[in-house]
């Protein structure tokens, strides 16, 4: 008994030791650079960046062949609106993702003893500002594809493999989902901080 055991654990250990194949996995096409895309839990300015850089190549990325969709595609119209509703939502994602980054760095309220530390304070926000305004241009992007997608000719046409992407659409349409607002919003807040803290003078 004693002696099986000890070949069983002989083999294994010799086994663990043997080279094994690995295969590699090419990413070529806009649906592989979009399965990189991940969101942590608690997101540091580093998962933020990866993030954006997995999505900046996804929406450069041509599409793969309808055939190897993660869906099942039917037709030409059905696979053009997919195609618009996927951009849309890549652009949707940048901007989440420059929001979060922009976040990190954003100083929501200025305070009369914040005078010694201006000049980190001015730095974070300059990159803070710099990231909603990245928002606001992926936000033109991202209504230029929606508008694509809302096209008359794909009325009753819906993609329910996609549910969350015609979502988006829809909230889009409605208004309900209007990042231009909120973007303007923060940057009007943040130069008015920025100019607030400029103005303050070193004496704390």
């Amino acid at each position: 008994m004693k002696k099986s055991i000890l070949v069983i654990l002989l083999c294994t250990f010799f086994f663990s030791l043997t080279p094994k194949k690995a295969f590699a996995y090419m990413v070529k096409f806009k649906e592989d650079w979009y399965k990189l895309y991940h969101v942590h839990y608690q997101q540091y300015p580093d998962d933020c960046i990866e993030n954006i850089y997995w999505l900046e190549k996804a929406a450069q990325a041509d599409f793969c062949n309808p055939k190897f969709a993660d869906f099942k595609v039917t037709d030409e119209k059905q696979w053009e609106k997919y195609r618009y509703l996927f951009q849309m939502h890549i652009n949707l994602k940048l901007i989440e993702q420059h929001l979060r980054l922009g976040r990190t760095y954003d100083k929501k309220c200025i305070y009369f003893y914040d005078a010694p530390w201006k000049d980190e304070y001015l730095r974070n926000m300059e990159k803070a500002l710099t990231c909603y305004k990245a928002g606001l241009y992926y936000w033109q992007e991202a209504k230029v594809w929606f508008e694509k997608s809302s096209d008359a000719k794909f009325n009753f046409l819906y993609i329910s493999e996609k549910q969350n992407w015609e979502d988006e659409r829809e909230r889009i349409l409605t208004g309900e989902l209007n990042y231009e607002k909120m973007l303007t919003r923060e940057i009007t807040r943040l130069e008015k901080n920025i100019a607030e803290l400029t103005a303050m003078d070193k004496k704390y």
